[in-house]
């Protein structure tokens, strides 16, 4: 094959990809800015005065009161603080509690990391243990079968903090195996990934195996068994392909389970992170620490969406072709 062929060929998979990616990212900076703006116009029509909302239980003096004044630019029009707001976020500057004297950023900075960590794991042990159960038992009637069915409903009906303290009193209280609170590396870790992360796996298993079924019976595996391929081959290397565009699409969707869920859960096993922040936040009346949690659960759900719908373009080419 020519060189000029070559690259000309990926000259049209690169355009293939330019529109829905711009689309993509297009849609999500609006989003962003809809979040942005929802959570201002929430602050502007809370009851009482700004500077009060602002405030929230924080020590109220004169001087914080004109320092608030300053930083928000409450002296001036609506349009000039809604603009000097914007102007702000994109600097990256997300305020500064006047509840806990520190900077909003420095807040959440410092309590990230273990719920990123919790929802990457929940995440992680929901998707393998879905997959692995999914090609087990699709295309086969058997106890085994029925009883991983019967236990996806289960899971699925069951809210994660129940799953969570039936966790801790069975393999914390009972056993012993895992510490029952707080933040203890990798095996703190365990108890509540599983707490959150099964009510993925029975959701995605159901999907899952509900397209691997569909899929064994297309034409293309008609024709894969007639050149004789062996039945877990053909799950495995065609048919899961066709299965993975509804569950990537779920997967997207969870995100939300997963931030709302993690807050409950790090509750529960008593770990720091985002939940707590939250939490005191809300309890403490502090604006914008609750702002702030707003537009960092938009952007988590924006970027994650974003992945999953060019994932979903990158599994099916014709895709590309069609938007």
């Amino acid at each position: 094959m020519s060189t000029l062929l070559l690259t000309r060929r990926r000259g049209l998979a690169a355009a293939g990809w330019l529109g829905p990616v711009v689309r993509r990212l297009g849609s999500g900076l609006a989003v962003l800015w809809a979040a942005a703006t929802a959570a201002y116009v929430a602050l502007l029509f809370a009851p009482g005065d700004t500077v009060d909302v602002l405030i929230g239980d924080g020590l109220d003096t004169p001087e914080r009161r004109a320092q608030i004044i300053a930083e928000w630019g409450l002296d001036r029009s609506a349009l000039e603080q809604y603009g000097d707001y914007l102007a702000r976020l994109l600097r990256g500057d997300l305020g500064h509690s006047y509840l806990l004297q520190r900077g909003v950023g420095d807040v959440l900075s410092s309590q990230i990391w273990p719920t990123v960590s919790l929802a990457l794991a929940a995440a992680a042990f929901g998707v393998a243990l879905a997959l692995v159960l999914a090609l087990a038992t699709a295309g086969r009637r058997s106890r085994f079968g029925d009883l991983v069915g019967l236990s996806e409903l289960v899971v699925v009906s069951v809210p994660p903090f129940l799953i969570g303290i039936l966790l801790l009193a069975v393999f914390s209280f009972t056993l012993g195996w895992f510490p029952v609170s707080g933040d203890r590396g990798l095996v703190s870790l365990v108890l509540p990934a599983v707490a959150l992360g099964l009510q993925i796996s029975g959701v995605l298993g159901q999907v899952l195996r509900e397209g691997l079924e569909r899929a064994l019976e297309e034409p293309f595996a008609v024709t894969a068994r007639s050149r004789g391929i062996t039945e877990w081959r053909l799950v495995v290397r065609h048919a899961l392909r066709h299965a993975l565009l509804p569950a990537v699409t779920l997967v997207g969707w969870f995100t939300g389970v997963l931030l709302g869920g993690a807050i409950i859960i790090e509750a529960v096993f008593g770990r720091p992170g985002l939940g707590q922040v939250t939490v005191s936040a809300v309890t403490g009346k502090d604006m914008p620490v609750v702002m702030a949690v707003v537009l960092l659960s938009a952007l988590a759900y924006v970027t994650v969406s974003t992945i999953v719908d060019l994932a979903y373009l990158a599994i099916d080419p014709r895709l590309r072709r069609s938007r």
